[in-house]
């Protein structure tokens, strides 16, 4: 079992280079499936979601490899199913956008129910809703959702909540569909819009992502392309975090300012200085880390990913906040965890009261999903003593090079072997 082991106490300072958007990255790799010849696909981070999606594909059949450590090649020739690993696909949520890509590609799609982190039911009506519209009938059975269709013709979509998933699944879906399909209460998240920009460079004609309505105009061919993927903002803004709760300095670099932006802006009502450059974002510490209420929000509010992140250091930030939960059901479990540390945080519903104290303790816990563990780092980097994370394979599903990277900045933080005997080898 590993574990990480952090020393906390430690000021961060200096520059973390951020990765590819893992978000973007799990769209766009099942997308490359929908060309006629091979892509390459760069800026891609090296992480646990992605080399799932990347084992499913080539169990599918695809030419797919890494050309180095940040770009994959894909050629989705050789494919000859439409049927994706039963076990690989639970195991991720992104897994369900092969359903939209191969009803593109194939008119047929079976891939199972997604996985990934567990706060809260995934329902998947609104995709299935779009790919109805769009011709498709489907089943549920054995955990397996079967959609096809004997061709997929344009149509107007409304999704009755915003959902990133679903906008995403429809338009893998339309882009070859015959006529025009238009999404209204659209998402309207930077790896949407990414997704898009990559299918138009395939060919596609994808008008208005970034917008609540976007039209996509059907085409009959995609070719190959190389392509770079955005910048992980979650990612950034967890680093940013990270640097806020040591009271260190911290520059995240190869970032989009502006998808930061409601981060930023939280940072600075606690009280840090942020300062923006082209592709970089400093938060210093200045002697203060006030409260601040959050609510998660849909792009371009702030996003459910950084919740629990924000929310490990509004714990000890001075005064009282709380932190509105809108997007997710059940995405407070980590609090339990947070409260062995010490913090003073009660909940009701999707509604956290945060009373901020002086500082955290050190004590084992565990990452119970993804961004949970990010905020368990961001508390044991901050604390007094040393604590141990348990489950950190949750952590790695998003985070690359995440000891390393936190090293490079000064935290002191090991990744550590369990075994069965109870002794703890350094790694």
């Amino acid at each position: 079992m590993d574990k990480f082991l952090i020393n906390g106490g430690k000021q961060l300072k200096g520059e973390v280079v951020i990765s590819g958007a893992k978000n973007a990255a799990i769209a766009i790799i099942p997308a490359a499936i929908l060309s006629d010849e091979a892509c390459r696909i760069e800026n891609v981070p090296n992480i646990k979601d992605v080399n799932a999606m990347v084992r499913i594909l080539h169990d599918m059949g695809a030419d797919i490899h890494w050309v180095n450590r940040s770009t994959l090649l894909i050629d989705p020739r050789p494919i000859g199913t439409y049927v994706a690993s039963y076990e690989l696909a639970r195991q991720m949520r992104g897994s369900y956008y092969l359903l939209g890509a191969l009803l593109g590609r194939c008119n047929h799609a079976i891939v199972s129910m997604p996985g990934g982190c567990d706060f809260g039911v995934r329902p998947i009506d609104q995709h299935l809703k779009g790919f109805a519209a769009l011709g498709a009938e489907y089943t549920l059975e054995g955990g397996m959702v079967n959609v096809s269709a004997s061709s997929l013709k344009g149509s107007s979509i409304y999704l009755d909540v915003v959902s990133v998933g679903a906008t995403i699944n429809i338009m893998l879906a339309a882009v070859k569909a015959s006529g025009m399909t238009v999404i209204e209460n659209a998402a309207k998240e930077p790896h949407i819009v990414d997704l898009a920009n990559f299918l138009n460079t395939m060919g596609a004609d994808i008008r208005g992502a970034g917008t609540d309505v976007i039209k996509i105009y059907g085409v009959e061919h995609l070719h190959g392309v190389t392509y770079s993927i955005i910048p992980d903002q979650i990612e950034a803004g967890t680093y940013m975090v990270a640097g806020a709760a040591t009271y260190g300095d911290v520059t995240v670099t190869n970032v989009i300012p502006k998808h930061l932006e409601s981060i930023t802006a939280k940072l600075e009502e606690m009280g840090l200085e942020v300062t923006e450059y082209d592709e970089a974002v400093r938060v210093r510490y200045v002697g203060k880390l006030n409260k601040c209420n959050v609510k998660t929000m849909p792009h371009p509010g702030f996003p459910t990913d950084m919740q629990p992140q924000i929310t490990a250091l509004l714990s000890i930030a001075k005064g009282t906040s709380i932190v509105n939960e809108s997007v997710w059901d059940n995405r407070f479990r980590y609090i339990d965890e947070l409260k062995r540390m010490g913090a003073q945080v009660s909940v009701d519903g999707k509604l956290a009261v945060v009373e901020g104290i002086d500082h955290l303790n050190a004590a084992p816990v565990k990452a119970t999903d993804l961004r949970a563990g990010a905020a368990m780092v961001i508390a044991a980097l901050s604390a007094h003593g040393t604590s141990e994370i348990e489950q950190i394979r949750n952590i790695e599903r998003g985070y690359e090079h995440i000891v390393e990277k936190l090293q490079g900045i000064g935290a002191d933080i090991r990744r550590i072997t369990v075994r069965d005997d109870e002794e703890a080898q350094a790694v």
